[in-house]
């Protein structure tokens, strides 16, 4: 996100569910409904759903038995960043920039970094919608 993100007045959204696949479709409704909030473009609200879906599938498979997979919604005035996350068990092996996966991702959100440490694998997608208003948060 821009360099004001950590300006007071910014809206943080966090959502934890637990690490099943089941329980996607509240993080896909949540991401939706708050890029629409932004007034970002349809096929750009389907694109971040789409990615951070995608995002979540590379995580599960990562996370520890037990854990909770969060979602961070960073709301900004020039974009809406999403970081997913897990806990891990150790160290883990995240996706490749080069696997297909990657590529999806890379495609629908643009801006995508990957992290593992002290335990947590995260993804982190920002999004700028073309329609999205100044001044939000």
């Amino acid at each position: 996100m821009g360099e004001d993100a950590a300006a007071p007045g910014y809206d943080a959204v966090v959502i934890s569910v637990p690490t099943d696949g089941s329980y996607l479709g509240v993080l896909r409704t949540a991401t939706a409904g708050i890029a629409a909030r932004l007034q970002f473009a349809l096929d750009e609200i389907e694109d971040l759903r789409i990615a951070v879906d995608e995002a979540c599938g590379m995580l599960l498979p990562l996370a520890a038995t037990g854990g909770e997979l969060t979602c961070r919604f960073e709301i900004g005035h020039d974009a809406l960043a999403v970081e997913v996350s897990v806990p891990t068990d150790g160290t883990v092996q995240l996706p490749s920039a080069q696997s297909f996966a990657w590529q999806v991702l890379t495609a629908l959100a643009g801006d995508v970094t990957a992290t593992a440490v002290a335990g947590r694998a995260a993804i982190r997608l920002v999004g700028r919608g073309a329609t999205m208003p100044t001044g939000t948060g």
